[in-house]
Order: structure tokens, then C-alpha cells, then sequence
């Protein structure tokens, strides 16, 4: 009976051994296995057999990127006004090994690099700079990471800026700043656009002056016209009026006609004078009204014999 309890412990604690070298590593992950205390090998992902008692599990890495946060800090910038930054840094093993014997804690080291290199980052520029050179500062602390622990087994894919903090009276001046800044934009704005409204309003006046003018000169130019137009009118109705009349005269009775018609004005012009004026200037022989006529005639054939020696 003895022996049974024997055989079954002896049987247990064979299950019990191989159960301690049966290893199943979980994908992304990789164990460093340690034989009496050397580094022996790194365990990948899957079913692995280990020598129990002599062979263990030393150190379990992720190899899944890991973001930690890189706490509040206090940064003097180049201006000597004091900063309160935080981060987050995004971290991958990519050395088991190295991450295992080359530094204790490579998250903590990685941690505290960055804090480091955040701070001599940010004593090289101006405060107001800070807030631009975001994209710089989160590159050079990136490669300043990676270039130091490059013995780590570790490497810094990215790091970013959460929160910058300036203090109180700085946010303060800043936003006296800024709000200055905004009122003169818009004393700018009101003064161009004033100046603008006076240009408009110059080169409306500038405009409706010319336009005046050039309505008065179109206006000159259409009454000269007129007048021109009016006086060629007239000139084309006298002459064709005398031409007529000259055409009337040398047709049958026409000299009888126009002695006719001067004894007429002629008479006419002396009732004419008797109205208007109280002293008249009459001839001698007022009673021969024939002689007067043949006078007037006399004086017309003169004339007409005078144009024609003229034409001849």
C-alpha cells in the first residue's frame, strides 16, 4: 500500500516537473530565459519547453507600443520665465535583451530622459516661441531619446506636448497682448476703410465734375449746330427765295411786277416814317406819285444793268 502512495507521488511530481518546463509565450511577447543565472535564450510567442529548477523565466517584455505619461515639470525658458510642461511618450521594446541587462527600468529611464531633454529643449528658445515650435520641440526630444538610450533595448516612436503652462501674470500680459493687438487690426481696418469712403467720395466728385463739363461741351457743341444748321437753313431759304424772284424777273411782266411792288414799299415806307417819328423828310414832289415810281425804277435798272456788266 505504501509503495502505491509512493508510486502515485512519484508520479505526481513527475507531472508536476514537466508541467514547470511547459511554457506557452503569448503573442507580442518575449520571455528571457536565464540557466543558473546566465542569459540563455529569449522565448518567442508559442509552445516552449524549459529544463525546470535549472532553466527560468527572468524577465516578460511587451512588445506592444506603450504610451506613459511624462509628468508636470518645470522649464526655464531662454527669457528666464518658468514653464509648466507635460507629455506623453509612446515607447516599444524592440531589444528583449538590452531592455533586460541594459538599464533597470527602461520605461522609468525613458521617462526621465525625456523630462531632461524637454528642459534643455525648452532653456534654447524664447517663451513666446514655445507655443510655435511645438512640432520642433516634440522632434528634437524624440532623437535626443532615442540617440541615449539606444543601448536600451528601448525606442521612443513619438512624443507629444499635452499642456503648456505659463504663469499667471505672463497670461495675463498675453492677453493684454493680444487684445491690443486685436484693437490696433482694427484701428487699421476703421482708418483704411475711412480713407477708402474718401477716395470714393473724391473720385465721385472728380467724376461728376467731368461729367458737367463734357455735358456742357456736348451741349455747346449741339447749339453751335444748331445754330449752324438754323443759319444754313436760313441762307438756303434767301437763296432760293432771291433766285426765285431773279427768275421772276426776267419772265414775262416780271420787271413791271417788281416796279409794282417797289412803288408799293415805297409809299409804305414813307407812311412808315409818319408814324414813328413826328420830323418827316419828305420829297418836293410828293403830289407826282408817278414820278416818284419812275424814280424807283431808275434806280432798279441801274442795278440790274450794273450785275450784268458785272457778269459780262
Amino acid at each position: 500500500m505504501n509503495m502505491e502512495y509512493g508510486f502515485l507521488i512519484f508520479l505526481f511530481a513527475l507531472f508536476l516537473i514537466a508541467w514547470m518546463g511547459v511554457k506557452i509565450v503569448p503573442q507580442q511577447q518575449a520571455w528571457i530565459i536565464e540557466r543558473l543565472g546566465k542569459y540563455n535564450k529569449t522565448l518567442e510567442p508559442g509552445l516552449t519547453l524549459i529544463i525546470p529548477f535549472i532553466d527560468k523565466v527572468a524577465y516578460k517584455h511587451s512588445l506592444k507600443e506603450r504610451a506613459v505619461d511624462v509628468h508636470e515639470q518645470a522649464a526655464i525658458t531662454q527669457d528666464n520665465v518658468t514653464l509648466l510642461l507635460d507629455g506623453v511618450v509612446y515607447l516599444k521594446i524592440i531589444n528583449p535583451v538590452d531592455a533586460s541587462y541594459g538599464v533597470e527600468n527602461p520605461y522609468y529611464a525613458v521617462v526621465q530622459l525625456a523630462q531632461t531633454s524637454m528642459r534643455s529643449a525648452i532653456g534654447k528658445i524664447h517663451m513666446d516661441k514655445t507655443f510655435e515650435e511645438r512640432e520642433t520641440l516634440n522632434t528634437h526630444i524624440v532623437h535626443a531619446i532615442n540617440e541615449a538610450a539606444s543601448t536600451w533595448g528601448i525606442q521612443c516612436m513619438r512624443y507629444e506636448i499635452k499642456d503648456i503652462k505659463p504663469p499667471t501674470n505672463v497670461v495675463k500680459a498675453m492677453e493684454m497682448q493680444v487684445a491690443a493687438e486685436r484693437q490696433k487690426r482694427a484701428d487699421i481696418l476703421e482708418s483704411e476703410g475711412k480713407k477708402q469712403a474718401q477716395i470714393n467720395i473724391a473720385e465721385a466728385n472728380k467724376q461728376e465734375v467731368v461729367l458737367a463739363s463734357e455735358a456742357a461741351t456736348i451741349d455747346q457743341i449741339n447749339r453751335a449746330n444748331g445754330e449752324g444748321e438754323a443759319i444754313q437753313t436760313i441762307a438756303n431759304a434767301t437763296a432760293q427765295g432771291i433766285e426765285k424772284v431773279a427768275q421772276a424777273i426776267q419772265a414775262n411782266g416780271g420787271k413791271e411786277a417788281v416796279a409794282l411792288r417797289i412803288a408799293e414799299q415805297y409809299i409804305n415806307a414813307f407812311g412808315s416814317l409818319a408814324k414813328e417819328s413826328n420830323a418827316v423828310i419828305i420829297p418836293a414832289n410828293t403830289n407826282d406819285a408817278s414820278g416818284m415810281i419812275a424814280q424807283a425804277l431808275t434806280i432798279f435798272n441801274n442795278i440790274s444793268n450794273k450785275i450784268t456788266e458785272n457778269k459780262s
